[in-house]
């Protein structure tokens, strides 16, 4: 309700999907590209270590403290400021989109997927947003203005032992616990060769063991593992869950393909605006938005990612106003340099 009421205010058109809050610039033409500025507005839940009131935003010595203020409160808002003010511009030759997303990528399916699939939005299809060339967008994230073009993806895995009971004493049954145990031990030396020049390699890790087993002298039949394997842009997930089956006895069950990999390359009209501006490109290992997205995307904005989800998050003040500044040059350098190459 504060996002729409502040969008109306600003003079803007403004229209909710779900606790999704977007802006268009009019009028939109199909027949050229579009730029989506996008962050979210959800939080997560504060860290037991605050000593100030999360839900209480205040000043300090040029810092704004509170929860979601770096992560990604400072985004949000410079986007929606830099927003207002190129929405006002006639001379662009770039449809411009900005988005209040309701979830980040972990937190559910009714932020920038549930925007993307609703087919009560008017001014699109499907079809044009499959065109990768016409789409990109900005994925506003605490990364201190630099620019994230490669993001790890996340492949939850749930793994599956099975053996037989029987009594310990006796020496009976199968023990499910020590097959995991091997399978685990088979996951630990894989390694996998293709290494990203942005992201490094694909990593794994096992992060938890369980039985149902509540005694002592009973040998579990079932025993359950939890892998959580970092892509990079170089391994899709479907091709990481075959390989990692191969090398097991038991069973490997991805719990989603949702949040994959992804990668823009610096040669791209929207990365070079960036360069061009100071701001140097690297791979990150959190994941954001940019991971839904079915066309190219950079993330990039104010903050530090080492504030996030910690106690007493802040963001400087100084940022936010450096930030809109940067989106602005930002957008007009991109405007201007695929409406020269096109030409």
């Amino acid at each position: 309700a504060c996002l729409t009421q502040w969008a109306l205010q600003a003079g803007l058109w403004v229209d909710r999907c779900g606790n999704n809050v977007w802006s268009i610039q009019h009028p939109f033409d199909s027949n050229r590209p579009t730029l989506v500025l996008v962050s979210h507005h959800d939080t997560v839940k504060p860290n037991a270590g605050y000593t100030r009131d999360p839900f209480q935003p205040m000043q300090e010595d040029g810092r704004l403290f509170g929860l979601g203020s770096n992560d990604a409160g400072a985004s949000l808002a410079a986007q929606a400021e830099a927003f207002r003010q190129l929405s006002q511009r006639t001379d662009l030759g770039i449809n411009l989109i900005w988005l209040a997303a309701a979830e980040e990528e972990i937190s559910g399916a009714g932020g920038v997927s549930a925007w993307l699939a609703d087919p009560t939005i008017q001014g699109w299809d499907q079809e044009s947003l499959a065109n990768q060339q016409a789409w990109t967008a900005i994925v506003g994230e605490p990364t201190g203005m630099q620019l994230a073009i490669a993001e790890r993806g996340l492949l939850v895995l749930d793994g599956l032992a099975i053996g037989v009971a029987g009594h310990a004493a006796r020496n009976e049954g199968d023990n499910a616990l020590y097959h995991a145990l091997c399978d685990i031990q088979a996951l630990q030396a894989i390694r996998f060769p293709e290494v990203s020049e942005w992201l490094g390699e694909t990593r794994l890790s096992v992060t938890a063991i369980h039985t149902d087993n509540q005694q002592h002298n009973v040998i579990p039949d079932r025993c359950t593992y939890v892998v959580d394997v970092r892509l990079n842009e170089l391994n899709p997930p479907e091709e990481i869950l075959a390989r990692l089956q191969a090398n097991v006895n038991g069973l490997l069950t991805a719990r989603s393909f949702r949040l994959r990999p992804s990668f823009i390359p610096p040669t791209h009209p929207l990365v070079e605006a960036g360069s061009k501006l100071g701001m140097r490109c690297f791979g990150s290992p959190t994941l954001s938005d940019k991971a839904l997205l079915p066309f190219p995307a950079v993330k990039c904005g104010p903050g530090d990612s080492a504030r996030s989800h910690t106690a007493n998050e802040f963001i400087v003040l100084h940022e936010i106003n450096e930030a809109i500044d940067t989106y602005i040059h930002w957008v007009e350098g991109y405007s201007q340099s695929i409406h020269t190459t096109s030409s």
